[in-house]
């Protein structure tokens, strides 16, 4: 048996809510074992700071023009990352001595697969020096030098989840963050994925933007139920010439704005975005040759209701939450990039010409040892 090695992966995600920390002991291969989780959330300052942030960059050039803002959240953000660290050690009871690594994903201020530029924030150097190990950060860089886009990079987590979970293929996970992505195994194994379209972003935007900050996200789904959904709107965000790119291909929460719906009401709003992310995922499946026997929907957008309902009723496909599998749907992303940071320790890829479109299986992060 290979040695297994502890690790706790850190992610905040596009709905720049807070930090998803995991810790888990792994042999960067098909062994796996989940230790904990914990959850911290982002004070509100750093919210708006975050989302703030993220309005002003649409271009490569705004990353220098704001490069004072970005500094200075990054440190924000990376002492709060030190936080989530101790927490889970505390709460799990267990020395830093004995983790050895820290994958430390940052948070996404841009990114743009047509000009291969991705940019994530978070001080790598100054997290191990604050928490005391090694870390490994950058994950996405590699890629992109070597022609792939840069994400996405957890299909080969997945990949492991089906083994460990003894799931039947052709199979199908769907990751409903701020963007929505899959990642589809066929019955040789072979991991294709790509970025759908809009997940719980556009939707939590426009509540907050309707509701004046008074509704953050839609709860279950129930507001999506109320709502009705407006064909032209809805079609409109169709239109958009990405669906149509073959896969792999990837999307930054920026590609999409709200300008079509002004005139709608909120409740017809979040019914139409929700119709959008659950019809983007199911379209999604028209490049595969064959239909997966089962869809597993991970991420904060798996307890949406509507768009759960929805997927199955669109797909015709047997449908289930990650959860179903003792598996909990919140941290399946920071859970791979503990998995991710022991990959890259060892010199395994993470990353492959069907799931990033990089030319061939590469490997990549950065290891900051601490000092």
């Amino acid at each position: 048996m290979n040695e297994l090695i502890t690790s706790i992966g850190l992610m905040s995600g596009t709905s720049g809510d807070g930090i998803d920390a995991s810790l888990i002991k792994s042999d960067g291969e098909n062994e796996i074992h989940f230790v904990g989780n914990q959850f911290l959330p982002y004070p509100d300052k750093i919210k708006i700071k975050i989302r703030s942030l993220k309005e002003k960059i649409n271009l490569t050039i705004d990353l220098e023009k704001k490069k004072s803002e970005i500094d200075s959240l990054e440190k924000e953000i990376t002492l709060l990352h030190a936080k989530a660290v101790n927490l889970i050690l505390t709460k799990n009871e267990i020395e830093k001595s004995k983790i050895k690594l820290v994958g430390f994903h940052g948070h996404t201020i841009f990114h743009s697969f047509k000009e291969k530029k991705t940019k994530q924030i978070g001080d790598g150097r100054l997290l191990s020096q604050l928490v005391g190990i090694n870390v490994i950060n950058n994950f996405r860089e590699n890629d992109i030098k070597n022609g792939g886009q840069g994400a996405p990079l957890v299909p080969i987590f997945h990949k492991l989840l089906k083994t460990k979970l003894n799931l039947k293929t052709p199979l199908l996970f769907v990751n409903i963050g701020g963007i929505s992505n899959i990642t589809y195994i066929d019955k040789n194994q072979k991991m294709i994925s790509l970025d759908t379209g809009p997940g719980n972003f556009l939707i939590d935007k426009v509540l907050q933007l309707k509701s004046k900050n008074k509704i953050q996200f839609d709860q279950d789904g129930m507001i999506a139920f109320t709502g009705k959904i407006d064909k032209n709107i809805l079609d409109s965000y169709l239109d958009d010439p990405y669906y149509e790119f073959l896969p792999p291909k990837s999307l930054d929460v920026n590609d999409f704005n709200l300008s079509p719906l002004r005139t709608l009401n909120l409740e017809d709003s979040v019914a139409t975005l929700s119709e959008l992310t659950s019809l983007t995922i199911v379209n999604s499946l028209d490049f595969f040759e064959n239909k997966p026997f089962e869809i597993i929907l991970c991420g904060g957008g798996r307890k949406n209701k509507f768009i759960f309902e929805r997927i199955q009723k669109l797909s015709n496909i047997l449908t289930h939450n990650i959860d179903r599998y003792k598996i909990n749907g919140d941290f399946v992303e920071s859970q791979a990039f503990a998995y991710l940071a022991i990959r890259s320790l060892l010199k395994k890829n993470i990353s492959f010409p069907e799931t990033t479109g990089v030319k061939k299986p590469s490997t990549g992060g950065d290891l900051i040892e601490f000092k």
